[in-house]
Order: C-alpha cells, then structure tokens, then sequence
C-alpha cells in the first residue's frame, strides 16, 4: 500500500513538472500535436493528485461501517482516471480538424528535442507505475505509457516535418495516437466495471481452483463459491468445502490445506465453511461427488 502511495505521488510531480514544459515548447514550435498532450498531461496531473489523495484515504483501517476498510476508494480513483482521459482525447480530435482542414507551420526541431525529452521523462513514471498490481495504477500506468508512444510518434512526425515540409503530419499523428489511447482506457475500464460488480478478477481462474481444492485429500465437494476485489490487487473468495464425516476432527487441517491453495493461487483473503453430508445445511447439500466436482441429486426435488 506505501509502495502504491508513492508510485502515485511520484509520477504525480513528474506529470504537472513536464505538463509545464509542454506548454511553452509547443507554444514555441505551434505544434498542436506538443499543446494537445500538454492540455492532455494537464488534465493526467489532476488525476493523478486526485488518485494520491484517495489513495491516502484508502489507508484507513477497516469500522464498524467499512468492515472492509477503504481501498475501494483506488477503484474510484481509476473511474475518474478513464473518464478525464475519455474527455480530453474527444477534445483534443474536436480540435485537430480544423489542423486536417488548412495545415499550419510546424518548427521541427523543437518538436524532436521534446520528444526526446518526453519518452525519457513519461517512460521513468511509466515504469514505476507498472510495477504496481491495483487496478488504479494500472489505469494512470496507461496514461503515461500513452505519453511515451506519442512522444515517440512525434518524434517521427518533427523527422518528416524537417526533412519534407509536410506540416499535414502533425493533425494526423495527434488523431493516431489519440485513439490509441481510448482503446487502451476502455480495455481498462473494462476490468474495472468487472471489480465494481464484484465479479471474478482477470488474474484468478475460479475453475481451476475449484479442481485444486477437489483433489484434496477428504474432500467430496466444493460449492456456494464466491470470488470478487476490493480494488484489483486485494481477491477474497468465500465457499463451503464437504468433507468426508471420519475427517470432521481434521477439518482445520484440511481447511489450511485449502489456504495454502488458494494463496497459490492469488487469493489471499478466504473464508471457507468446513461441513460433513451428516450435519449439511440447506438444500444445497443434497449433492452427489464425482470426479469432476459436485453434481446436485436431483431426486431429492420430488419429495
């Protein structure tokens, strides 16, 4: 969670440090590709603040009202993240077409030496970010990487700019990886629509945890499974293990067995309900094992 915290705050005073720079380069060079990622950073730096802020909040221990505590708020952060980074990019291709239109002189070599600049600088937080595993540094990771590849994009459109005078490249590249950079927002915003809902994390396969947890020793079935994140990094699954009766006095034995799987396996936060075919409860027990897991015994609907 430190770690987290500051990856955030890191690239946080890098983002506005470089925004700043962009503005007076691309004013310099009238390159609306340089003003475009500017506007674009500027609006990333808020995030950014916005993310650390609520990071800092979601250090907080667990209530009485938040048993689970607050790191949900870094889920909030990353839907903030996607949307400001939606806003900008169809305000930056709303004002590129005018540039389609009536192209206008671009100065070359500013823009090459700030691209330069700018993979050097958006690559450094790129990478801090990208060691981090929640679901909101994933996001904001994406908001730097988008940099690097524009400013790599850039640099190649300044090259053609200054060799062969075709001002044209510059509209046309800020569309290019404008809309690289929704594409990667809406994978993301994908996954955390996923963790909003509670569902399945992308990292943990449900299946072949329950096939792990079936071939263990004493254990008939396993059932009532439930597995979601608190923020993308943190997984938490429930269940209800059966067991064999003549190993109810080593049910904790088994049940830590269990654990041991299920850390394996990305999940390290597990509530698992130990129950024997003799004292089950609910009709959820009126089940038959075989090999590939639990199979419910229908006969028992026609009494």
């Amino acid at each position: 969670m430190k770690d987290r915290e500051s990856n955030i705050k890191f690239a946080a005073y890098l983002n506005i440090f470089f925004a700043v720079a962009e503005v007076i380069v691309g004013l310099l060079t009238n390159s609306l590709a340089i003003l475009s990622n500017a506007l674009h950073d500027f609006g990333d730096s808020l995030v950014l603040i916005f993310a650390w802020i609520l990071e800092k909040i979601s250090k907080k221990p667990a209530d009485k009202k938040r048993t689970f505590g607050y790191q949900r708020l870094s889920l909030f952060a990353s839907f903030f993240a996607a949307i400001v980074l939606i806003a900008g990019s169809l305000f930056i291709l709303l004002n590129v077409i005018p540039r389609l239109i009536k192209p206008e002189p671009v100065k070359a070599e500013g823009m090459i030496l700030m691209a330069v600049f700018g993979v050097i600088v958006n690559g450094i937080g790129f990478f801090r970010l990208k060691k981090g595993h929640s679901q909101n540094e994933k996001i904001l990771s994406w908001h730097l990487l988008e940099d690097v590849l524009g400013w790599v994009v850039i640099f190649i459109g300044g090259t053609i700019i200054k060799f062969w005078g075709n001002y044209l490249v510059d509209p046309i590249i800020t569309i290019g990886f404008t809309c690289f950079i929704l594409w990667g927002v809406f994978r993301n915003l994908k996954e955390s629509f996923n963790i909003f809902l509670e569902g399945v994390p992308s990292h943990v396969d449900t299946e072949k945890i329950k096939q792990l947890v079936l071939a263990t020793k004493g254990v008939k079935g396993i059932y009532d499974v439930h597995v979601w994140s608190l923020e993308g990094e943190t997984s938490i699954l429930t269940a209800r293990v059966l067991i064999e009766d003549v190993l109810l006095a080593k049910s904790s034995e088994i049940r830590k067995l269990i654990k041991e799987i299920l850390e394996k396996n990305n999940i390290h936060h597990s509530t698992i309900e130990i129950e024997i075919e003799k004292f089950c409860v609910g009709r959820e027990c009126c089940f038959r094992s075989n090999h590939q897991g639990i199979v419910r015994d229908t006969t028992e609907d026609t009494k």
